[in-house]
C-alpha cells in the first residue's frame, strides 16, 4: 500500500479574467463590449507527493499559486487538468473562521461546524468541552460570533479542526494569525498529529516557521514547481532569490 496521504500529478488551473478597456465608458456602453477575456494560468503542470506523517510547506510570492493548489487539494475547486489523489479525512483551514455564522454564538456554530464535518450529535456534545477549553473562550462561548476578536475567531476554528482528528490538515496562512501563544499551540497540535500519522500542508510567508515546522518545501513560482525538496535548502534558495525578484 502506498506510504503517500497526497498525490498530485500534472495539475493545471487556468483562470478566466475580464479587463475593462476603458472604465469611463461603462455607464454610457454595454459592458460586454468593454471587456477583453484574458487567461491567467494560477497552476501549470504540478506534480508532488506528500507522504504519511509528513509537513510539506508551500512558499512563493503572491500569485504564484499557494492558495490555488491548496484548493485544489481540498477539493473545493477542480483542475483543468491532471488529477489529485487524496487517502484519508481532510481538515481545511484556508482561511479561520470560514463557515461560521457570526450572527450565532460561538456554541451554536460548534455544532454547524460538527455538523457539517458528518459528526452526530452526540459526537458533538462529546467533544464540545473540550473545544471550547482547548480555545480558551470560557463563557464566551454563549455570545454571538460578531462580538469575537480575530484571535478568538481563530483559537475556535483551530480547536474545532483538530479535535475532527483529520488524517491531512491543510492550512493557508492559519500559522500567522493570532497571538504568541495561540500560535505555540497551533504547532503543537500539528505535532501531535504528525505522531499519530497524519500529514500537514501549510502556506505561509513566516520562512523562519516553515524552516522549523516542516520536513520539505514546494517552492511555487508562477503557478510551476521551481524547487522542491529538504525545507532549509529549499527556503535558503528562495530567500536569495527574493533580491533578483525584487529588482
Amino acid at each position: 500500500m502506498s506510504s503517500s496521504a497526497v498525490s498530485v500529478r500534472g495539475v493545471g488551473v487556468t483562470y478566466r479574467a475580464y479587463l475593462d478597456r476603458d472604465s469611463t465608458l461603462r455607464r454610457v456602453v454595454a459592458r460586454r463590449r468593454l471587456r477583453q477575456v484574458t487567461e491567467v494560468v494560477a497552476l501549470s503542470d504540478v506534480s508532488f507527493d506528500v507522504q504519511r506523517g509528513e509537513t510539506l510547506g508551500l512558499v512563493g510570492d503572491n500569485g504564484a499559486g499557494k492558495s490555488t493548489l491548496l484548493r485544489v487539494v481540498a477539493r473545493t475547486m477542480r483542475p483543468d487538468t491532471g488529477t489529485v489523489e487524496i487517502r484519508g479525512e481532510t481538515s481545511t483551514l484556508l482561511q479561520l473562521g470560514a463557515g461560521f455564522n457570526k450572527e450565532l454564538s460561538g456554541r451554536r456554530n460548534v455544532f454547524l461546524s460538527g455538523l457539517a464535518h458528518g459528526l452526530r450529535r452526540v459526537e458533538i456534545e462529546g467533544l464540545f468541552a473540550s473545544i471550547v477549553d482547548y480555545a480558551d473562550l470560557g463563557e464566551a462561548i454563549d455570545r454571538p460570533l460578531k462580538s469575537y476578536s480575530s484571535g478568538m475567531v481563530s483559537r475556535l476554528a483551530f480547536s474545532i479542526s483538530m479535535h475532527l482528528l483529520p488524517d491531512i490538515l491543510l492550512l493557508d496562512e492559519v500559522l500567522a494569525v493570532g497571538d504568541a501563544g495561540f500560535r505555540q499551540k497551533s504547532r503543537e497540535a500539528m505535532r501531535e498529529m504528525l505522531g499519530r500519522g497524519g500529514t500537514v500542508l501549510v502556506a505561509s510567508h513566516i520562512l523562519g516557521m516553515m524552516a522549523d515546522t516542516c520536513d520539505r518545501v514546494l517552492w511555487l513560482e508562477r503557478g510551476r514547481v521551481r524547487d522542491l525538496g529538504p525545507a532549509r535548502p529549499v527556503i535558503e534558495a528562495y530567500n536569495r532569490a527574493l533580491p533578483s525578484r525584487a529588482g
